[in-house]
């Protein structure tokens, strides 16, 4: 297959005139739907903008790649132009780019076209390639560039094979200087581009390296065993956790994948001048963080790994309990409301026993991010202990008093489960740090013996003494939101509905929806308030961009107000993300206005007294809410807010 396959004549377009980024992106996802490659252009572009949001897709050098894999597309295919004098599109050289290459790969199906895109990402890393590209004066020639820049590496590629078969033994056993690996979330193009970039750098300084690449097709080019054991060191260009476990004992550079496209001298350099930090133990994942990460992204970047593996089983729990409580109306205003005829029971006790793991599990995940698979072990035991309270009184009780002693066990909650998880996976760590001198007989036996017994007797010991502490502090949060009267409860509704919108997936949102949820697992009725007012203010950011592109038509495109539509089920869904594009692209008018509508929609519904069983579900859960009229309302009067606001500070829109 050749790159023209996917490109076709009617997806080119030279020396075009394009006002900013989202001019160009509107152009470019004009000609993918001429070309007949996307089934829903609405989605496709928003997928291309969540894309931008995370950052920028232009490489330098004057050239971007914007990209993005979903079920919108059709099949795959390519869309380029050429930009007369260049838009900015915050390029990290700081320059304009006015060569663009728009990508569309499909979900779920055969990978071939994926080596192709890497093949188009390598080319463009070559400036005499580009260049002839940008002189080109029809859509043919552009196209005849491609073809035959695409022949000439086929002729090298196979001259050089020929070469290696014509090699000694000895010339082939050669052993790479450097090994690195290149990745990025989407896998179609920066993931490449590093790739290439690093081989060209290093083939330049004489050094050899062998480049594995993991990109959406899976990885190529994998490393082995015997050429990492040769290896100076390791350079790690990725925007995603890469598995570092078998580089045990080499240097170990970390950094993002722009780097390796930018600046890829200098990270040879550094490994080659011995400054990169070297992977301590058998399988240490914070051992080679990178040196520039402060210390608040590295604690978030754990705590994200525990919260992202706890959701699931927060949010299927939740729900499945909320149907218990549902079903169960004959049980309504009894103690044993939720269980008291056997459906209710059957969703209760499936939906309780996995809401039940979800702080054995965020202890789990914090400490395997830490410390890699050694430390989920022991994390996940101090996630046990924080859910169940243990305690010294507890063991001493057990016997004599049974029931004194399950008295003696307070739960210490999210906060237990905090700690236990961060101190599980930095105990790993320090073991790993210890038995560095052991002997090299015993190394095997080591992340299967001696890290999860000793982690686990620790963190099972320092729970134990700790956990009178975190269950007081747990007790006291719980009996202050209980305590809470009317003004304070409305407060706290505003506070953490207005959080949902500042980041939109970030961290303050995170923050919010974990502190609902923890709320909620406290299983008290203001825990329920709290989780109403985060998931009705997580509701309001789509649903006030769909509310202003449909109201008021004149401060929109005709594209923003085609994407706006999607935002109704997107709002409905409690799919805050859906905004994300719109606030990327005019983030001064779109955030304050979310922020507003959310603040003023998870008030209203703590101030009705609305609750939430159910920690996710948005509108499709309204059977299970606590006054479900006046929490729709809330959500309404919020959404209704934030498009005022915005659409009236927005300026018209004018078609270029």
């Amino acid at each position: 297959m050749k790159i023209t396959d996917l490109l076709k004549p009617e997806g080119v377009r030279i020396g075009v005139t394009a006002s900013s980024r989202d001019d160009a992106i509107d152009q470019l996802v004009a000609l993918q739907v001429a070309s007949g490659n996307i089934a829903d252009e609405t989605a496709y572009k928003e997928a291309i903008m969540a894309r931008e949001a995370e950052f920028s897709t232009a490489v330098g050098d004057g050239i971007a790649i914007p990209h993005a894999k979903t079920s919108a597309v059709k099949q795959p295919g390519l869309a380029a132009m050429t930009i007369a004098d260049g838009v900015d599109w915050g390029a990290p050289d700081g320059g304009a780019s006015d060569l663009a290459f728009m990508i569309a790969a499909p979900e779920g199906e055969a990978n071939t076209h994926l080596a192709i895109l890497a093949q188009l990402s390598r080319l463009l890393m070559h400036q005499d390639f580009a260049d002839a590209l940008r002189a080109a004066k029809t859509p043919e020639e552009f196209l005849k560039v491609i073809d035959d820049a695409q022949a000439e590496k086929a002729a090298e590629e196979r001259a050089e094979a020929a070469t290696e078969a014509s090699d000694s033994a000895e010339s082939k056993c050669a052993l790479p200087d450097i090994v690195a690996i290149t990745a990025c979330p989407t896998g179609i193009a920066h993931t490449y581009m590093a790739a290439e970039n690093l081989e060209k750098k290093a083939a330049e300084m004489g050094v050899t390296i062998k480049v594995e690449t993991q990109g959406s097709a899976g990885a190529k080019n994998v490393l082995t065993a015997e050429e990492i054991a040769a290896a100076k060191g390791v350079i790690i260009a990725a925007d995603k956790n890469v598995e570092r476990s078998r580089f045990a004992g080499k240097q170990v550079l970390s950094t993002n994948v722009s780097a390796g496209i930018k600046e890829p001298e200098r990270l040879i350099d550094t490994i080659l001048n011995n400054e990169a930090p070297v992977q301590e133990g058998s399988a240490p994942a914070a051992a080679a963080e990178t040196k520039g990460e402060s210390g608040w992204s590295i604690i978030y970047k754990h705590l994200m790994n525990g919260v992202s593996h706890m959701l699931p089983f927060v949010i299927g729990g939740g729900i499945l309990t909320a149907i218990a409580f549902l079903v169960d109306q004959p049980g309504l205003g009894t103690a044993a409301y939720g269980s008291s005829i056997p459906a209710a029971a059957f969703f209760k006790t499936i939906g309780g026993e996995a809401f039940g793991l979800m702080l054995p599990v965020l202890a789990g995940f914090i400490a395997m991010s830490i410390a890699d698979r050694p430390g989920l072990a022991p994390g996940f035991v101090g996630g046990l202990f924080a859910k169940a309270g243990y305690s010294l009184a507890y063991v001493n009780l057990m016997m004599s008093d049974p029931d004194a002693a399950a008295a003696a066990c307070v739960s210490g909650g999210f906060i237990a489960a905090l700690f236990a998880g961060f101190a599980a996976g930095y105990m790993v760590l320090w073991l790993e740090k210890a038995c560095e001198k052991l002997p090299d007989s015993l190394e095997g036996i080591k992340p299967m013996l001696i890290y999860p017994l000793l982690g686990t007797l620790a963190i099972g010991a320092a729970m134990f003494v700790l956990n009178p502490i975190f269950g007081s502090i747990n007790t006291a949060l719980n009996n202050w939101l209980n305590g809470m009267g009317t003004t304070n409860i409305v407060l706290l509704g505003a506070v953490v509905g207005g959080m949902m919108s500042i980041d939109m997936g970030g961290p303050f949102n995170k923050a919010a929806y974990v502190f609902g949820t923890g709320a909620l697992a406290a299983g008290t009725a203001s825990g329920q308030v709290v989780m109403a007012s985060v998931m009705i203010g997580g509701m309001v950011p789509p649903l006030v961009i769909a509310l202003s592109t449909t109201f008021f038509k004149n401060k929109w495109s005709k594209a923003d107000r085609s994407a706006g539509l999607v935002n109704y089920i997107m709002g409905l869904s409690f799919i805050s993300e859906g905004a994300i594009p719109f606030a990327a692209a005019d983030p001064g008018h779109v955030l304050p206005s979310c922020i507003i509508g959310s603040a003023v929609a998870g008030a209203l519904s703590a101030f009705f007294g609305c609750t939430s069983p159910a920690p996710h579900g948005g509108a499709w859960v309204v059977a299970v809410i606590g006054n479900p009229a006046m929490w729709l309302l809330a959500g309404l009067i919020g959404s209704v807010v934030g498009a005022l606001i915005l659409s009236f500070w927005k300026k018209p829109y004018v078609e270029e």
